[in-house]
């Protein structure tokens, strides 16, 4: 059987930890070239840049912000340049704050806001303008339970996770016209550094409401997500996938 995603490439949003720098992993052994962002560590960088490659296959990493309208634009431009454009697009990169609301802060807010909702228009928008001429691509956005259940995580953080599902499910009504497809997965809380930022009384509650008594394992969300961006799941465009372990609703 061919890899998941043998030929495509693909562009990844926060790609040197946790859940990023798994999927650009597994996306490199299915048969992807990957492209990725990240913020400050060139030391990272260059450890995902040297995994991607091990599976035989091309790496790009630009220190770009995913806030940077102008700096994104460059970044696509880039791609197109060196690979003609590419598949697939993650929207991955986010922030979160064990704020309670009534002390957060004008600047807690816009940072978590403007970062985790800000970056949906910075990113998808020059690589979607790149999936239309193709007629054709894939864009899965990573989201979180907290959109959808009363957790006792950051309003803020909420909120800007429940604004990519309405991303989601509008942009893929549009998207459909150009053979583009647009999901999303709702992910638990995982053993990354995001996920330890929670408030330390949800991790502690979090092995008794999770059937699987444990945290996700980046590499269980980068597996999955594989799937949903290849061709073997063509027709589904518009949901939001649920992968927290079994949480009890």
């Amino acid at each position: 059987m061919n890899l998941l995603l043998e030929g495509k490439s693909a562009f990844i949003s926060g790609g040197t930890r946790g859940i990023g720098a798994a999927m650009c992993e597994v996306f490199a052994r299915e048969g992807a070239d990957v492209a990725f962002n990240y913020n400050s560590r060139d030391d990272l960088a260059e450890e995902v840049k040297s995994k991607i490659e091990a599976h035989g296959r091309r790496a790009l990493s630009f220190k770009v912000s995913v806030t940077d309208r102008v700096g994104m634009k460059k970044t696509a431009r880039e791609i197109v340049e060196a690979w003609d454009g590419i598949d697939i697009l993650v929207n991955n990169a986010a922030v979160n704050k064990g704020d309670n609301f009534a002390t957060t802060t004008d600047k807690s807010w816009d940072w978590v806001v403007d970062t985790n909702v800000g970056s949906l228009f910075a990113v998808t928008k020059p690589f979607y303008k790149q999936m239309i001429r193709k007629r054709s691509g894939s864009i899965l956005n990573i989201t979180s339970i907290g959109a959808i259940r009363s957790l006792p995580t950051s309003v803020h953080y909420a909120t800007s996770k429940a604004a990519m599902i309405g991303f989601t499910k509008c942009l893929s009504r549009e998207a459909a016209n150009f053979n583009i497809t647009v999901n999303a997965i709702a992910a638990g809380i995982f053993d990354t550094d995001l996920g330890h930022s929670l408030p330390e009384r949800l991790l502690q509650m979090h092995d008794f409401w999770v059937a699987r008594q444990r945290l996700g394992r980046p590499s269980e969300l980068a597996e999955f997500a594989a799937f949903m961006v290849s061709n073997r799941n063509s027709f589904m465009s518009g949901e939001v996938v649920i992968v927290d372990g079994g949480a009890v609703t």
